[in-house]
């Protein structure tokens, strides 16, 4: 039972939901809010479709079969965790959930926008959106899909970059997704070998959170970074954390054994508020990485997803973190 609690948890976390020192942090965000400024004005010429398309109805191959949704979507309530694909792609919804209003890299964007959820049917229905996106743990899908057309993703049903060209195309800017992809893999590739050449081709990289007091490692697909360090890098994981973390995409350990998983490096998305309870620990102050100085602590509210916008924050972040520029 206690599993089954917890795994509901983190799923809603990354579905809802995947260092060194604040400032750094706050470089890597005000380079990735630069960059996706640049992309959104490159992107800001709609397609020759999509101006064909600019009033109407497309239809989206969605998981259940075709649908129709806006050709133009002026008015979208986001329940998913992609509200950064969103805004990766010029598009700034209506209503969103208090995962993406909390996020410090989203603040900007969404200063304006209605906090809601699954439960806010009501609330929606004031908005009056012209779509609706949430993901397979939504609420009241019946109910969402009489006010608006309401696309579902199924979280790592489709990989990470996939994810986004889908929800591009839910939103008629598959173009402009598909560009975005092609290019953060080429970006992606490179500040891989630039790290591995720093650090070492065989060395390790640990990812880990703490959350509500428990403590968490991850596998290769769950947010915090996890898609580029072993995806698109190809940087190396410990044994013990892909015996254990890599079916179910994470894994709850006790602080005891944290030392089994630790890698040459450490990701720490870190909780604030219970992350000392860790760190000031004689366990923790004695694994390798840390007397290394090589662990990496990122605020975990801005860590936890896999969306573009985030994605773009997490590389820039990792390339400073990493190679310092």
């Amino acid at each position: 039972m206690k599993k089954t609690l917890v795994s509901l948890m983190m799923l809603l976390v990354i579905i809802l939901s995947a260092c060194g020192n604040n400032n750094s942090g706050n470089n890597a965000g005000a380079e990735n809010t630069a960059a996706a400024n640049n992309a959104g004005a490159a992107n800001a010429s709609p397609s020759a479709d999509t101006a064909a398309e600019a009033t109407g109805t497309i239809t989206f191959q969605s998981e259940s079969g075709p649908m129709e949704v806006p050709a133009n979507p002026q008015r979208i309530v986001d329940l998913s965790s992609y509200t950064g694909s969103l805004i990766s792609l010029g598009i700034t919804p209506i209503g969103v959930t208090s995962w993406a209003k909390d996020n410090p890299n989203f603040a900007e964007q969404l200063k304006d926008v209605t906090e809601v959820s699954e439960e806010d049917i009501e609330k929606i229905l004031e908005l009056e959106p012209d779509l609706i996106i949430g993901t397979e743990t939504t609420k009241n899908v019946d109910k969402l899909k009489e006010i608006a057309p309401t696309v579902i993703f199924t979280y790592n049903k489709v990989d990470y970059l996939q994810q986004h060209i889908e929800v591009g195309k839910a939103v008629n800017k598959e173009k402009e997704a598909t560009a975005w992809v092609e290019d953060f893999k080429a970006r992606a590739t490179q500040i891989g070998k630039d790290i591995k050449a720093k650090i070492g081709e065989n060395s390790t990289v640990t990812v880990i959170e703490n959350y509500d007091k428990e403590l968490y490692v991850f596998g290769n697909a769950w947010g915090r970074g996890t898609e580029i360090l072993y995806q698109a890098m190809g940087l190396k994981m410990p044994e013990k954390v892909k015996e254990m973390a890599m079916k179910d995409g994470w894994y709850a350990l006790s602080l005891e054994v944290l030392p089994e998983f630790a890698g040459d490096y450490i990701v720490f998305s870190q909780s604030k508020d219970t992350a000392s309870a860790i760190t000031e620990t004689e366990t923790y102050k004695n694994i390798p990485a840390v007397k290394n100085n090589h662990v990496i602590t990122a605020d975990a509210q801005g860590f936890y997803f896999n969306d573009a916008y985030t994605l773009d924050y997490q590389l820039n972040f990792f390339k400073e973190q990493f190679l310092g520029k």
